[in-house]
C-alpha cells in the first residue's frame, strides 16, 4: 500500500468516526436527557464523556496530522479555497467542540450527585444542556460541509 493510499484511508476512517462518534453520542444524549431519567441521565452523560476521549479526541488530533500530509502529498496550495473553507470550518467545528466538552462534564457531575444526593437536577444542568444542544449545530454543519467540500472540492473564489 502506498504511503498516499495508507493516509487516505486514516483520514477518512478518522474523519467517519469523528462524525458518527458526535452524532451517535448526541443522539443518546440529547434523547436521554428529554427522557428526565435521572440515572439514565448520569449514564449516559458518563458514556458519552468516555466515548468523547476514547473515539472523537483521537480522530480530532488525527484529521490535521493525516491531512496536512495529504495536501503536501498531493501538492495542493494553502490558498486553494476549498482547502481554506474546509479548513476554516474543522476550527469552527472544534471552536464548538471544546465547550461542548466542558458541558458534558458539568452536566455528568451534576446528574452523578444529584443521582447520589437523591436530589433533582440543578438549573444548571438545563442550563448546560441549553448550551450544548446550540453549540451542537453549527459543528454539526461544519462538519457535513467539510465532507462536502473534500468530495467535491468546489472552485469557490479565486
Amino acid at each position: 500500500m502506498s504511503l498516499y493510499t495508507l493516509l487516505k484511508v486514516v483520514h477518512i476512517l478518522s474523519s467517519t468516526l469523528l462524525f458518527g462518534t458526535g452524532l451517535g453520542t448526541a443522539f443518546f444524549m440529547w434523547f436521554t436527557w428529554r427522557s428526565g431519567n435521572l440515572a439514565t441521565i448520569a449514564a449516559v452523560s458518563r458514556l458519552t464523556v468516555r466515548a468523547d476521549w476514547l473515539f472523537t479526541t483521537p480522530a480530532v488530533l488525527v484529521q490535521p496530522i493525516t491531512g496536512i500530509a495529504l495536501i503536501k502529498l498531493m501538492g495542493f496550495p494553502w490558498t486553494t479555497a476549498w482547502l481554506q473553507a474546509a479548513i476554516a470550518l474543522y476550527l469552527l467545528a472544534g471552536a464548538c467542540w471544546l465547550p461542548v466538552v466542558y458541558l458534558q462534564w458539568r452536566v455528568r457531575d451534576l446528574a452523578t450527585t444529584a443521582l447520589a444526593t437523591d436530589s433533582l437536577l440543578s438549573p444548571a444542568s438545563r442550563r448546560y444542556m441549553r448550551w450544548w444542544f446550540v453549540l451542537g449545530w453549527p459543528a454539526f454543519i461544519a462538519v457535513l460541509a467539510i465532507f462536502w467540500l473534500m468530495v467535491a472540492k468546489p472552485a469557490l473564489w479565486s
